[in-house]
């Protein structure tokens, strides 16, 4: 994303929204002894309020690589990549069957991560342990693929005066900094920032493409249909059962993300929890779908741009908007700060996460169980800085288009969901076939990743595997004899009664 505009404007908005946040993180934590509990520091004591929590889950779901790796997959595809918008509502939709449900239990049982959870309800070591590395696999994919989109927003916004590596790193220490000050609290706080930036930054880019274009989307529409055909034309029946394929791939991938999850946990109440979710059912068509329209009205504007090129699409519409007038040149800068800021929030909830699962799941339960949780906490830091400047090297040379890396992600990330779906309802699901199912259709997903068959018929791999994962618990199951004691226990483990929560 290559821009010629900003240059010291770039730099000094991009140094305020750095300073802001570690102000932002150095407010959320004065005052509170955030290395003391774990509950504290990674969910922010279970106590966030409706606005912030909506804005968490919005960054959460979105993040600046929807505008920067997003349009240029609609410039590509064109008209198809409406199936951006019904897989982000499926995200809502798969939230909403399991997770006011988990929000009650896990209040009562105090979970701090989603491997918590299944702890608790399978009582199996193995089983917890592959969902913990399926989960953290899921974590690192997400976080890589910040980094990248990181260096590339940085980098264009200042037209190559901070170069890519450079701007990974800088930003890195960014977000390391006001995450050890405030914890969650500092992480939630900037979502909020972020989130309302992004949301008006979006609606002024697609009025400058709208102006640039100079007509109706009908007459663009006419245009792309004489100028590029397949891009408008109805989609054969691969590209539909794909359709599907992907709805399912990211409405059930992304709403069992670790940090999706602790999402729900941090709730102040379950009311919060499913007024949030109610806002969120709107954000889809205003978020990805006017994404959608920007890239759609790129194809007339910027013709004939190869694979690579595409990829710089928003960073040359950005330009062309910001030459139009004063107004749109600020509007500009101030957006495109805004997306490395939202870029950085959300790789920060990730870190957050991941560092909570290793230090608490595998460190606390498996490695020193009788560690306190301010130790547990020291541990998640210094395994999240380690981890942060791996991925950096990874991210040195970045591994495909952005959207493989949103793809690849899922694939694994997918197969713990009947730990969820299925085992916060069904109590005779066990934990011998979660195990085997889980670990199968892993293995089939990563088999058709490894050999480069991605799809089976224009369905994701990860599907193939869940599709085995969801047979093998509930045959498996439907195969083990189950007592009456089993039976109550799991009644008593997963019962909304008597629980004390505040609804």
């Amino acid at each position: 994303m290559t821009l010629q505009f900003g240059g010291t404007d770039a730099l000094i908005i991009l140094s305020a929204y750095a300073v802001l946040m570690i102000v932002i993180g150095w407010l959320a934590g004065r005052g509170k002894k955030l290395g003391k509990s774990v509950g504290d520091y990674y969910l922010a004591g279970r106590n966030l309020g409706f606005i912030t929590l909506f804005f968490t889950l919005y960054a959460t779901q979105y993040s600046g690589n929807t505008i920067v790796g997003y349009a240029p997959t609609a410039y590509r595809e064109g008209f198809s990549w409406i199936q951006s918008v019904p897989f982000m509502t499926a995200i809502i939709g798969v939230y909403l069957i399991f997770a006011p449900r988990l929000y009650v239990i896990a209040k009562r049982a105090k979970f701090v991560t989603p491997t918590d959870w299944i702890s608790y309800r399978f009582e199996s070591k193995k089983v917890t342990i592959v969902a913990i590395l399926l989960m953290l696999w899921g974590l690192g994919n997400y976080l890589l693929e910040q980094l990248v989109a990181v260096g590339h927003a940085v980098s264009g916004l200042t037209g190559g005066a901070i170069p890519y590596g450079y701007a990974v790193i800088g930003f890195i220490l960014v977000m390391l900094i006001y995450e050890w000050l405030g914890g969650m609290r500092a992480v939630a706080l900037t979502d909020v920032l972020q989130g309302i930036i992004l949301l008006v930054g979006i609606i002024v880019v697609l009025i400058g493409a709208m102006t640039l274009a100079g007509g109706s989307l009908g007459n663009i529409s006419q245009s792309i249909a004489a100028t590029e055909p397949q891009k408008i034309g109805v989609p054969d029946l691969q590209t539909n059962i794909n359709w599907i394929s992907m709805i399912l791939l990211a409405g059930i991938g992304a709403a069992v993300y670790p940090h999706a999850v602790q999402r729900i946990y941090s709730a102040r109440s379950e009311r919060t929890l499913k007024r949030s979710f109610a806002r969120m059912a709107w954000m889809p068509p205003i978020t990805t779908g006017l994404v959608l329209v920007v890239g759609i009205i790129c194809i007339v504007l910027y013709p004939g741009m190869e694979t690579g090129e595409s990829e710089q699409v928003i960073g040359v519409l950005a330009n062309d908007i910001a030459s139009m007038n004063a107004f749109y040149y600020w509007m500009m800068i101030i957006f495109f700060g805004g997306i490395v800021g939202a870029i950085v929030s959300t790789a920060d909830s990730v870190l957050l996460s991941f560092s909570s699962m290793v230090s608490h799941d595998i460190y606390g339960k498996y490695i020193n169980p009788n560690a306190s949780d301010e130790r547990k906490v020291k541990v998640g830091k210094f395994v999240g800085v380690i981890v942060v400047f791996l991925l950096l090297w990874i991210a040195w040379n970045p591994p495909g288009t952005l959207y493989q890396i949103f793809v690849l992600k899922f694939e694994l990330l997918i197969q713990v969901a009947p730990c969820f779906l299925l085992g916060i309802y069904w109590k005779r699901l066990r934990s011998t076939p979660v195990f085997w199912g889980m670990v199968v259709g892993a293995a089939i997903a990563g088999l058709m990743t490894l050999t480069g068959n991605n799809t089976l018929y224009g369905i994701h791999g990860g599907i193939v595997g869940l599709a085995a994962n969801f047979a093998i618990c509930i045959i498996g199951s439907l195969l083990i004899p189950v007592s009456d004691s089993y039976r109550t226990k799991i009644k008593n483990k997963t019962s909304l009664e008597n629980n004390g929560v505040n609804m």
